[in-house]
């Protein structure tokens, strides 16, 4: 039955060092997530990879009665459990290597409609505000629903912007579906299941709105859509996160240029001098661009590698110590190497890419450089 499948993929989630590909290496070997929480210590170890510190938390009670009290919480509250390997994810973030294992749902997803991820700084200015509101309003007419992240800023005037155009909007989470952050956008989260969106989070009732969160929810932003426009960011901004997802998924990337010394245009326009995204000149040809009128034409090269090598903190040298030139590594197998969560090493392995010390495959798998 697949309640039962739900109840031992969300205890099998919550195990320990179990991140997304090792669940789907587990359910792929043995078959369903049940069969693989039914399996002996001994057929477990039988299984690549698979060490006596997964393994040993495997089965364990304490998982199987948070994974009870999870199904509780989600039927209370009409939230739908999404399985990737019975194939419950939207298309194109089911393409993704790394998508989650699970995917919680609050609301209507239309798979009728074409997804636009926008992103940006929450510190919006007037020229951020203006461009999304003119871009949304020349697009209302299409078959669109757009995707943002919830947050200050570019996010919620993303959200509002849709809602005023009669546009489906979707909202990813940083966070279980227990709390909302910032709290003053509940009303907007609300609005937005109101007039035909949908909240996803890959995150359970334990898990709150932490730092490390936000780049995980930005890799589902990038891979819910075939295009993800950065409207205003600055360097470093976590929009450029969602933008190198987007580029490694072979996704559409596209930015709003500014002045140089505008700081909040600063990182927009270093993602354009990169070649890491498409530069917007007018609303009417990016609208082109995006495929309502014509083929979208693909960019060069992206992620050209950097010659210039920085010292790294003593933690991002530990990682980097760990990669190969030739073997790719996994973010799971980084992480049961170190002994330590995949959610404290994504943020470093996302700027040591971005440092050009490493290359990010399909997967989330990584090659020393």
């Amino acid at each position: 039955m697949r309640s039962e499948e739900v109840l031992y993929a969300l205890a099998l989630r919550h195990c320990p060092l179990i991140g997304d590909i090792i669940f789907r290496k587990l359910v792929a070997e043995v078959g369903s997530a049940k069969e693989v929480w039914e399996l002996s210590k001994s057929g477990l170890h039988d299984i690549f990879g698979i060490g006596k510190k997964i393994a040993s938390e495997i089965g364990n009670p304490v998982h199987l009665q948070f994974a009870e009290n999870e199904m509780a919480f989600c039927e209370k509250h009409n939230i739908t459990i999404n399985l990737r390997h019975l194939g419950e994810l939207p298309s194109l973030l089911n393409e993704c290597e790394d998508a989650p294992a699970i995917l919680y749902q609050k609301g209507k997803y239309n798979t009728a409609l074409k997804p636009i991820s926008i992103v940006g700084t929450r510190n919006m200015t007037s020229y951020g505000k203006h461009f999304i509101n003119e871009f949304l309003e020349a697009v209302k007419t299409q078959q669109v629903q757009t995707v943002s992240g919830l947050a200050l800023g570019v996010d919620a005037e993303t959200h509002f912007s849709s809602i005023e155009n009669k546009i489906p909007t979707v909202a990813v989470l940083a966070h279980g579906f227990h709390t909302l952050y910032p709290s003053k956008h509940r009303k907007l989260s609300e609005k937005i299941l109101e007039e035909n969106g949908v909240l996803f989070t890959e995150f359970n009732t334990s898990q709150k709105p932490d730092r490390e969160n936000f780049i995980q929810r930005n890799r589902n932003i990038a891979g819910l859509s075939p295009a993800t426009i950065v409207v205003e960011t600055a360097f470093g901004g976590g929009s450029i996160s969602t933008a190198t997802f987007a580029n490694n998924y072979n996704r559409e990337v596209f930015a709003l240029p500014g002045k140089i010394t505008d700081k909040y245009s600063q990182g927009c326009n270093q993602l354009i001098y990169q070649n890491k995204a498409a530069v917007i000149s007018t609303v009417p040809s990016l609208i082109d661009q995006l495929g309502f009128h014509a083929e979208t034409e693909k960019t060069g090269e992206l992620f050209p590698n950097s010659e210039m090598k920085i010292l790294l903190p003593d933690h991002q040298q530990l990682i980097l110590n760990q990669l190969h030139k030739s073997t790719p590594f996994s973010l799971d197998e980084i992480s049961a190497h170190l002994n330590i969560p995949t959610y404290k090493i994504l943020p470093d392995l996302l700027h040591l890419e971005m440092m050009g010390y490493i290359r990010a495959l399909s997967g989330r798998q990584y090659l020393a450089l």
